[in-house]
């Protein structure tokens, strides 16, 4: 028996059924997770059922490959609208999972869509009961209206995504599912496995498909998960670190580095700009001060929102000069935005905690706003009867 022999044949069958369903048992695994986590209980149940749907279709596959079983041709009916209600199912929950943040997904076109599945599957019986063969594992038993329309659905389905804003993986998926498709109609219609590479494609581009939708599942739930960790450290409408992050990648450039400074920025007359020219215009400014913040301490520390429109940065001063830093910061904000920042800072030659050193540069920065604004200040430059000795 040769190798295409072995692929084509029953053992062939087993080993697309098998595979696939091994890439499902992965997706219902994250799929009942994803339910028990997330509140969208719907469209996880949806999941859930879809992917159940096809592991029974492959199971029957396994069962229908096997010669001389003597099964049902209602056997090779329900397989048939196994495939077309789960496909259209599982692609409904994909649009749904890509696209609910920017569009309504309606559910009655793929209501619609299974429910005519049901009523061709009744006209075939009407029409030419299972088709050819006589169902009892020699003969192969068709339904030409439901092939057919596994086809039309294929399509449908990916016209109707061009408008949304689906990942590449996903088209591709739709197209290997095409072409599968039309592979197994060419066997089964026009060569009768006459050509083996029809039915070798109907055997192995499944497995292909099915792993593309893990793919797409995986990279949707690690997505999420980076998102939901992104919103527990970052401050969402600077970008900056929030303060209790901040102040864990002070502490680690603290524990990693001979020297470091904190620099405390406070825009001056913010309220004044709220009050004049409204949030909206005053956010964005804040976010570009921001922006400039971040942009300076990149490579050399991290950037972090104490609150208000109070931002620092943490630096590693074993190369550049906190001065230096801070200096820059000061002018960008002077020349690039409508206002001007007050800026203190403080080293570890003043001390060796990050809470302390906050402290220090949150006084050197009140130093430089109340001594004429748009300047800087450091804590060790600064008079002793202006350093809150308590």
């Amino acid at each position: 028996m040769t190798i295409m022999q072995w692929l084509t044949g029953p053992n062939g069958q087993l080993f697309s059924s098998t595979s696939v369903i091994v890439i499902l048992i992965l997706m219902l695994f994250m799929s009942i997770k994803l339910y028990v986590s997330y509140r969208s209980k719907q469209t996880y149940k949806l999941l859930i059922t879809a992917i159940a749907l096809i592991m029974a279709r492959q199971s029957v596959l396994i069962a229908l490959a096997f010669p001389g079983w003597r099964l049902s041709p209602w056997i090779y009916l329900v397989s048939s609208l196994l495939q077309i209600v789960s496909f259209i199912i599982i692609n409904f929950v994909f649009m749904k999972l890509y696209t609910y943040r920017t569009a309504q997904l309606r559910s009655m076109p793929f209501l619609l869509m299974s429910g005519f599945a049901f009523a061709l599957a009744a006209a075939q019986y009407g029409i030419a009961p299972f088709g050819a063969g006589d169902g009892r594992g020699g003969d192969l038993v068709t339904f030409p209206l439901l092939d057919i329309y596994m086809i039309v659905v294929t399509l449908i389905i990916l016209l109707a995504t061009r408008i949304a804003d689906m990942n590449t993986k996903y088209y591709a998926g739709l197209i290997i599912y095409f072409v599968c498709e039309l592979a197994r109609m060419a066997d089964a219609y026009v060569f009768h496995g006459a050509q083996p590479w029809f039915p070798l494609l109907g055997l192995l581009l499944p497995i292909l498909y099915f792993s593309l939708m893990f793919m797409l599942l995986f990279e949707w739930v690690i997505d999420r998960l980076m998102s939901t960790y992104q919103s527990s450290i970052v401050d969402g409408l600077t970008g900056l670190y929030n303060r209790r992050h901040f102040s864990a990648k002070a502490e680690a450039l603290l524990n990693g580095s001979k020297s470091m400074a904190i620099i405390f920025c406070d825009i001056d007359n913010f309220k004044r700009l709220n009050d004049t020219q409204g949030h909206l215009k005053a956010d964005i400014v804040l976010k570009r001060v921001a922006e400039i913040i971040k942009e300076e301490a990149s490579g050399i520390g991290s950037a972090g929102r104490y609150g208000g429109e109070e931002l620092l940065a943490c630096i590693n001063t074993e190369r550049v000069k906190p001065d230096v830093v801070a200096e820059s910061i000061r002018k960008r904000v002077e020349e690039e935005t409508i206002v001007t920042v007050s800026v203190g800072f403080s080293t570890t030659k003043e001390s060796r905690t990050v809470q302390e050193m906050v402290k220090q540069a949150d006084e050197a920065m009140y130093y430089s706003k109340t001594n004429g604004k748009n300047r800087i200040s450091s804590f060790k430059g600064m008079p002793a009867s202006a350093k809150n000795l308590g």
